[in-house]
């Protein structure tokens, strides 16, 4: 049974017993802050369970893209060191929301596991909630009893809180759980040791499947737990591990979900790699079968990330996909010796395999290729940096132990893995501090933890059952109450209380649009709302301070002004994208955006630097719709695949509902819920100040529109006045600065040819000052020149002899610089090196520097510091 049958057959199942089947969700989530990737099913369903929306059908199957690479539940340290945890994988799971409960999930997991894909019975265990007196959680005779109707009793197995009781976070829903594990060893290894013994015990041939967890309680900010009004179920399914079980597998990389990626891994290194069911593997042959499946692995997890919308970077979501991808590109540098960009091209075999099912994968398949491989490129020439700093350490240090605080330098400002740090080092006989790395490592962890550290408390509901409306697409001022409130602390922004109303005119951030500021106005006081953001499909508003009597009838009041200038901007976003589509391609696509009152800033697709001409293309293009005066056309509540087919745009990563919202400006089409002009002349007009490179293949262009303009052009004619008066006023401005230009350009050449005379004439002083020291022609001179008249007399001197070393400063313009020359053949006998030289004098004018062996310069800031960096140079030959 091939992967996509295994796929195929859960859906059909679940659609048989009535279920909707819903397409994944992006893996990149972008409207709960709680979470920075999906790492579970059931995240894209959190507003269901906690009664802030109504699900489109009680029952729902799918197969969601998962990523388990960091907080609570982080793999990534297991993958490809075992056989079956991965960062990036498919959940197969089912739901039900207040409508069947334990009996149907239970009796249906084993019909489809039983009888349609025919696991045997005698490979299965199940584990129940044992209970927890503790917290006066019951143990779980319901799940009991129905398992015992289908399941020896035996193979039934009590789970304490750890295994056997599932929580959404440290509040939330919560509830029991029952697992189902499959028992894949050999009858000869199951006649000597019992399955049920192997449970839960990171045995790579008893593993759990699927999981079904009761959601029966909520957690509350106490701890304590209070009855959900609703049960429901909610499972998750490993597909990777179902394909091993299916498909009479040991491994996860030994199914046909892996096995196309790692035949094209061995094609690219000429390396085999060894399945799981091979015995007595050499220790050289395991580093190669870890190194390639960590690469198989992990570009799944970024190739899809970066599909969804999320860019290598060094922040946030785009670091954790970045050290992914370094994580694997350090594995085929060290154990698959390949020291070129490789793992973009397994790109091409991910989306003819998957691209079926996840048509993102497809569509986007040239833009991960291109970002992947730029990635690869950059970090490549990290690792050869990596190795020549980590080279100096080594040559810096004097005993066997290298300091654990240097190797975390290495790694926390350039990237380089600890574990590559390790294994060279001990290659060169020495050894890693590692309790000091592992200090430094844990002091920067608490650092960000306490950072970002954040309390919240349990809601208090004012007005139960209210479901919240959102009314600010026709007004910006509404008579409102307060529904729900709650109060947040965190080390970043103090104190805050989260406001939620009855009904709202404030937009909340989402589509790259910032939230409304504005008020809450009683007859008695105002209360500043300072942003507003949407979590778990509610509208929260943060105050500083709580309303007196939350109780009071209060008007919601939106900043007109500066939702206005967003609103300008978003608009002029729009046109923008169809200009760059116009006049670039259609290969263009959004892959990220900022509206604030501002300025917009837009990422898009593209695949080399904008030209002058296409920018003012581009801008001449949107001032012209902007000219034409457009009207918006709002359309709310239609299909989706009506808007798409009607020409809306919809953007790759975004979560869409079945009903959207299409805003039109003549041929600009686009599915969006943001705030926009009623009419493009409101814009007043459109300047783009920036384009560059944000990655491979992605280009930023940053703009600003209306009052942001007229700052713009007002900015411009002061300088230009500026420049006038600077100039004495000429009558033709540019002739006066083209005339300056040609004598500056006249003075340089004549500067350059008295340097050019000064150091031969310094030159032939300088030569009778040379001092032999142990055989070495050493000078340490300052001389009155600028940094380039040093580099010439430094080669000048140099081409006297073999043996010269040779330190010059500089003070031009007041800007101390240290030159050091070492002849070639004392960098090759005596181990002399001008890089080291520089940074270790550099310290003495409070700077620094590098370069080559033979030539290198450091540049400061303390001109009193120079004679004590000369007087220190003598020690290097001495």
């Amino acid at each position: 049974m091939t992967s996509q049958d295994v796929r195929k057959q859960f859906l059909d199942f679940f659609a048989s017993k009535g279920h909707l089947i819903v397409p994944s969700a992006p893996i990149v989530l972008k409207d709960d802050p709680t979470l920075m990737f999906n790492n579970s099913g059931m995240a894209q369903f959190k507003e269901y369970f906690l009664g802030n929306a109504t699900p489109k059908s009680n029952r729902i199957a799918d197969t969601q893209k998962c990523l388990r690479v960091s907080g609570k539940h982080n793999d990534l340290e297991d993958v490809g060191f075992d056989t079956y945890h991965h960062t990036m994988f498919e959940m197969l799971g089912n739901w039900s929301f207040g409508d069947y409960f334990k009996k149907e999930a239970i009796n249906w997991a084993w019909e489809l596991l039983t009888e349609v894909y025919k696991i045997p019975k005698e490979n299965l265990y199940v584990s129940v909630f044992e209970g927890n007196p503790e917290e006066n959680v019951p143990f779980d005779q319901e799940a009991w009893d129905i398992w015992k109707g289908l399941i020896d009793e035996d193979r039934i197995i009590l789970g304490n809180k750890k295994d056997n009781f599932w929580e959404m976070g440290d509040q939330g829903p919560c509830g029991p759980c029952s697992e189902i594990h499959v028992d894949l060893r050999s009858e000869e290894e199951k006649a000597l040791v019992s399955g049920k013994s192997l449970v839960n015990n990171d045995h790579p041939q008893v593993v759990e499947i699927w999981n079904n967890v009761f959601m029966e309680f909520n957690r509350k900010a106490d701890g304590s737990l209070e009855k959900l009004p609703a049960q429901h179920v909610d499972t998750g399914m490993g597909f990777e591990r179902l394909c091993m079980a299916l498909q009479g597998k040991t491994s996860n990389y030994d199914t046909d979900v892996f096995t196309p990626l790692i035949e094209k891994v061995e094609q690219i290194t000429g390396l085999k790699y060894t399945s799981n069911e091979v015995l007595n593997i050499s220790e050289e042959q395991n580093k190669t079968n870890i190194a390639i499946r960590v690469v198989v692995d992990h570009v799944r997890a970024v190739a899809f990330a970066i599909a969804d919308g999320q860019l290598p970077s060094n922040t946030g979501a785009g670091y954790v996909i970045r050290r992914i991808l370094r994580r694997a590109i350090r594995y085929g540098f060290t154990f698959l010796n390949i020291k070129e960009p490789f793992i973009n091209q397994l790109v091409a075999v991910l989306a003819n395999q998957m691209g079926e099912f996840f048509p993102e994968i497809k569509s986007q398949q040239q833009l991960v290729t291109n970002v992947i491989r730029e990635e690869e490129a950059s970090f490549l020439r990290t690792l050869d940096q990596g190795l020549q700093l980590l080279e100096n350490v080594v040559t810096e240090t004097k005993t066997a132990t290298v300091s654990g605080t240097k190797a975390f330098e290495l790694y926390d400002t350039f990237g380089f893995p600890i574990d590559l740090t390790a294994l060279i080092l001990r290659e060169k006989g020495f050894e890693l501090d590692e309790a000091g790395f592992n200090t430094a490592m844990q002091a920067q962890k608490a650092r960000s933890r306490a950072a970002s550290e954040v309390s919240t408390e349990d809601w208090s509901v004012l007005i139960p059952g209210n479901v919240e409306t959102f009314v600010g697409y026709d007004q910006s001022e509404s008579d409102v109450k307060i529904t729900r409130i709650r109060k947040i602390d965190s080390k970043k922004d103090g104190i805050l209380y989260q406001i939620v109303l009855n009904n709202t005119p404030f937009y909340p951030e989402g589509g790259g649009q910032v939230g409304d500021k504005g008020t809450l106005v009683s007859a008695n006081e105002t209360i500043e709302i300072i942003d507003t953001k949407k979590e778990n499909n509610l509208i929260l508003h943060f105050a500083k301070k709580l309303p007196e009597n939350v109780n009071a009838s209060f008007t919601a009041k939106v900043n007109q002004d500066l939702r206005n200038l967003s609103s300008r901007n978003h608009s002029a976003t729009h046109l923008m994208h169809q200009a760059l589509r116009s006049i670039l391609g259609t290969h263009v696509e959004q892959k990220g955006s900022l509206v604030n009152p501002t300025y917009l800033r837009f990422d898009f697709s593209h695949f080399a630097k904008m030209t002058e001409t296409e920018l003012q293309q581009v801008e001449d293009f949107v001032n012209a719709r902007i000219q034409e005066q457009l009207p918006l056309i709002e359309r709310r509540n239609i299909p989706f695949a009506q808007a798409v087919q009607e020409g809306a745009m919809a953007l790759f990563g975004e979560k869409y509902g079945d009903e959207v919202r299409a805003i039109k400006f003549g041929e600009s089409m686009e599915l969006c819920g943001g705030i926009h002009v009623k009419n493009t002349a409101e814009i007043w007009h459109f300047k783009i100040v920036s384009e560059g490179a944000v990655a491979a293949g992605i280009r930023r262009v940053e703009a600003i529109t209306s009052d942001a303009v007229k700052a713009h052009f007002a900015s411009y004619e002061n300088t230009l006045n500026e420049v006038k008066i600077a100039l004495k006023n000429p009558q033709d401005i540019l002739k006066a600065v083209h005339s300056m230009q040609e004598e500056n350009t006249k003075l340089a050449k004549q500067i350059e040819a008295l340097v050019k005379d000064k150091v031969k004439n310094l030159k032939a002083g300088l030569t009778a000052e040379i001092q032999e020291i142990n055989g070495i022609q050493f000078l340490a001179k300052q001389v009155d020149l600028n940094p380039e008249g040093a580099k010439d007399l430094a080669y000048e001197l140099g081409n006297l002899g073999n043996n010269l070393f040779l330190v010059l400063a500089t003070a031009d313009e007041e800007k101390p610089m240290l030159t050091c020359y070492i002849s070639k053949e004392l960098v090759a006998d005596k181990n002399l090196n001008a890089g080291q030289v520089v940074r270790e004098l550099g310290k003495f004018i409070q700077g620094g520097g590098g370069g080559q062996p033979f030539f290198a310069t450091a540049g400061g800031k303390n001109i009193a510091g120079i004679q004590n960096a000369l007087e220190k140079a003598v020690e290097f030959v001495k």
